[in-house]
């Protein structure tokens, strides 16, 4: 059993790391206090709070340095919590099962981090690119240097 719960706590660290960079952050933090107040009052709710808020400050540090290390110490640090709250609580892992599945709903029921990009405005002849930060990139053309070629290829 205690496998079990060290699965599920290793994935709600890993959702709850991926929604602390979502559009749904606020939401979900405030359900995860509650979650890990469990049986406590409003104060020690709002001391989770802070904790999450701290780390989110910190993962959002971490991805502009693009610090690998401090991004899974910070999953680390929340697995390690999410464990011992299941291991003291065995009730809560349904709990946490339950959060899990609402939250992953409130994507649509699409995987943390899913990307849809469509492309539209007509005939994209070349790379098309989206994203935040590029450097280095190069693109090698390959194809027919006859202007009307460019103009129509089904000549």
């Amino acid at each position: 059993m205690e496998a079990e719960l060290a699965a599920l706590a290793a994935s709600g660290a890993t959702t709850l790391v991926g929604l602390m960079v979502s559009e749904t952050w606020d939401q979900a933090r405030q359900r995860l206090s509650r979650f890990f107040a469990r049986g406590g009052d409003e104060e020690d709710e709002e001391t989770v709070a802070a904790e999450l808020r701290s780390s989110r400050s910190d993962l959002v540090r971490a991805h502009e340095d693009a610090d690998a290390e401090a991004l899974a110490d910070i999953e680390a640090t929340w697995r390690a919590r999410l464990r011992r709250a299941l291991l003291a609580d065995p009730a809560a892992a349904e709990h946490l099962r339950s959060l899990l599945a609402e939250v992953g709903s409130d994507h649509g029921g699409e995987p943390l981090g899913a990307v849809h990009n469509t492309v539209s405005g007509g005939v994209q002849h070349g790379p098309v690119l989206q994203g935040g930060r590029f450097s280095g990139l190069s693109f090698h053309v390959h194809g027919n240097d006859d202007p009307d070629y460019r103009e129509n290829p089904s000549n």
